[in-house]
């Protein structure tokens, strides 16, 4: 298990067991991230073709001074992302990127044997989904208006738990952007809270809707 399946040159035999290899764990851990979880289609091939790219160029410099570099680059695509991830995809990045690295220095059976590990640990666990009375509502209020208790007396009414979850500046300054995340206490009275609050804000702009999935398209 702690040997590698290359010898002093790389044959053709030992690429395509790399490759295989590589290819069959990535599409393990896509269909592992996607099991219980809030996960994009996209963010599933990412982490299927992931391990198998990383584990060629690892293949062509192997043996080479310009591996460093290699490595350093093929975890640098982490930073590519435009949304940061949660902990669980973050880490199943990183454990695609490991996968690459162990199948293109020969150690298939290590990889294996690490990706069962992560894969049970992944299954043990559940990302909390939002119950049907969760909201986050963005709402836009001039800058004379002191908007920490502005909506208070509202939410004590019509929420059962409530909180300030982003500040911003938008309109070059003269507008406040708040973004509260809020548990109704019946979602049918949800009109009746955001009607309320248009008299509040000066009938600005309000958004409301269930807490966002973070989005994957740009992985």
């Amino acid at each position: 298990m702690l040997d590698s399946i290359i010898g002093t040159e790389l044959t053709l035999s030992a690429f395509l067991i790399c490759t295989a290899v590589s290819l069959a764990l990535g599409i393990g851990l896509a269909l592992v991230s996607r099991f219980r979880a809030r996960s994009s289609q996209s963010f599933a091939v990412t982490l299927a073709v992931l391990p198998m790219a990383v584990q060629v160029v690892i293949l062509l410099v192997n043996g080479n001074i310009g591996a460093g570099v290699a490595v350093a680059g093929a975890f640098s695509l982490v930073r590519f992302r435009s949304a940061p991830g949660t902990a669980r995809e973050i880490t199943a990045l990183f454990l695609a990127m490991a996968i690459g690295l162990a199948c293109g220095m020969g150690y298939c059976a290590l990889a294996v044997l690490a990706t069962v590990v992560t894969c049970a640990v992944f299954l043990l666990q559940k990302e909390p989904a939002p119950t049907p009375s969760e909201r986050d509502i963005r709402v836009t209020v001039p800058e004379n208006l002191d908007y920490s208790d502005l909506f208070t007396d509202l939410f004590e009414i019509h929420t059962s738990a409530y909180q300030l979850m982003q500040v911003k500046t938008v309109n070059m300054g003269s507008l406040f952007s708040l973004q509260y995340r809020v548990r109704l206490k019946d979602p049918k009275t949800e009109k009746q809270l955001l009607d309320a609050m248009r008299c509040r804000n000066g009938n600005l702009e309000i958004s409301c809707g269930l807490p966002a999935v973070r989005k994957q398209e740009d992985v």
